[in-house]
């Protein structure tokens, strides 16, 4: 329709008023007709762009129900230029040399061979095949091939290798089995990497209830939490032990098995979370403060009160850091600062604390709850204990630290998506970050050394702590409590 030409019939008056009612009715039933197109556009972009679909659709995953549908199975034909599995006799062939193991205290004169045992290892940074030749003396008693977690054909040090990558580094295991392949030229495949893993949290599970229990009887504990695929990940560092649980509730009842707030004696360093409330001495996190009071001073750069309160309690922790590195203090010196610096925060806190008002803004209320939060800390005494105990330190850090792996993994969904698999990384990874407190330097040759010495002397360097403090793991695996397998 021609908009100034009606304008001119219509001044003209060669355009009646039924005529004019006709076209008005006709806009308005296009308008209708556009706007409900509109809204089911709006309707289709709201949601997903593109339905995520349970089955795959790629062209292998198509010829696989192809052949399930004709009946037949062609999955199991080689591939072209496929050997398939290689004998053990072959790989004895392959072997670049031949050790012999005997029995323990028996004379090798007196023991016969068993059994030969091809296992890789690593040797100047490649992998070789090494054949083993097992001799069994008397009573059944058989020589023990070193580092090898029972009958494996593969090293203690290339399953460490694979660990780290997986559990610390959160490499997948597509992406461990190339880097093998390209470092090391070990042909590795999936599945035997996710084998080797089940197989060594297996052959870890007592470390992990050894760690658990040094946990539960540290001096300092620090805490954190995050979101993870399956529930949450909870990260324990103390100065004994690293532990870290994957896919547990975030709750207190599963904190009370983990450490009991009841039982605990030490003192534990968290954020301002609810969960974390019934600990006898507790040291909060002053970098979450500072964080939100920074937060406050960027959304409104104009507000000089934002400013001041943010540099002020900066300002503060600052000086608690210098009073807890000033050797010439003693321990009643010490408690006068802490008194000076709490008096500090009284001053900067007291007049927004002490004010009732309504809060003209979302800005302001957060101020508000910042300031009371402050407060409430110092009156619980749970913000300067990092000045009078040495061994406390003032922010959660390191514990956040240690889960920004997993949060990143989280959101990139590189997770484990079983509880059988969360179980799995919480004992290699928690036996895996605890060795770097006992080792001088945290590298593979080391940890095997380490894991190594374990198979000789029969025991752990945790086992050997936890004895010396009178301490055992309980009953019941306390990882059987928080994150127990569905029956």
């Amino acid at each position: 329709m021609d908009v100034e030409q009606l304008k001119t019939d219509l001044r003209d008056g060669t355009i009646d008023g039924a005529r004019l009612i006709d076209l008005i009715a006709m806009q308005q039933r296009q308008l209708e007709r556009f706007q409900r197109r509109i809204e089911e556009l709006e309707k289709k972009l709201s949601g997903k762009p593109t339905p995520r679909l349970d089955e795959s659709y790629s062209l292998d995953a198509e010829e696989k129900r192809r052949a399930k549908k004709a009946g037949t199975d062609k999955q199991k034909k080689a591939k072209s230029g496929r050997k398939g599995r290689i004998s053990g006799e072959e790989k004895l062939k392959l072997a670049v040399r031949i050790e012999e193991v005997y029995p323990d205290r028996i004379d090798p004169e007196q023991c016969s061979l068993s059994h030969k045992s091809p296992v890789w290892r690593f040797e100047n940074g490649t992998a070789v095949l090494v054949a083993y030749h097992v001799y069994r003396g008397g009573r059944n008693q058989f020589g023990k091939i070193p580092g090898r977690l029972g009958r494996s054909e593969f090293g203690i040090e290339i399953i460490i290798a694979i660990a780290y990558q997986v559990f610390i580094l959160g490499l997948s295991f597509d992406k461990v089995c190339a880097l093998m392949k390209f470092f090391t030229n070990l042909k590795l495949s999936k599945g035997q990497a996710d084998s080797l893993m089940n197989q060594l949290a297996r052959h870890w599970e007592s470390e992990f209830d050894t760690l658990c229990t040094l946990l539960a009887n540290s001096a300092v504990v620090h805490a954190d939490e995050t979101g993870w695929s399956i529930n949450s990940v909870w990260a324990f560092l103390s100065e004994s032990a690293r532990v870290l649980f994957f896919g547990v509730q975030k709750d207190g009842e599963t904190l009370k098995t983990i450490l009991n707030p009841e039982t605990f004696a030490g003192v534990i360093v968290s954020d301002d979370a609810a969960v974390y409330a019934n600990f006898t001495k507790a040291q909060k996190c002053w970098a979450h403060l500072i964080r939100k009071a920074i937060k406050l001073k960027l959304q409104d750069p104009e507000n000089r009160q934002y400013q001041t309160f943010a540099e002020s309690l900066l300002n503060i922790y600052h000086k608690a850091c210098r009073i807890k590195r000033d050797g010439r203090f003693g321990e009643a010196g010490r408690a006068g600062k802490v008194t000076e610096l709490d008096d500090e925060l009284v001053q900067l806190c007291g007049p927004r604390w002490s004010d009732d008002s309504p809060t003209a803004d979302d800005l302001e209320d957060d101020y508000r709850r910042l300031v009371n939060e402050v407060m409430r800390l110092m009156v619980r005494q749970e913000l300067f204990v990092f000045v009078t105990e040495s061994a406390v330190d003032g922010t959660n850090n390191e514990a956040e630290r240690t889960l920004r792996g997993s949060s990143q993994a989280r959101k990139t969904g590189r997770t484990s998506k079983t509880l059988r698999g969360a179980r799995r990384q919480s004992i290699v990874h928690s036996v895996l970050e605890s060795l770097r407190i006992p080792l001088p330097e945290f590298t593979l040759g080391s940890v095997v050394a380490e894991v190594l010495r374990w198979s000789r002397v029969g025991r752990s360097c945790f086992f050997d702590l936890a004895q010396q403090q009178g301490l055992s793991p309980g009953p019941t695996s306390i990882l059987d409590q928080v994150a127990p397998l569905p029956t």
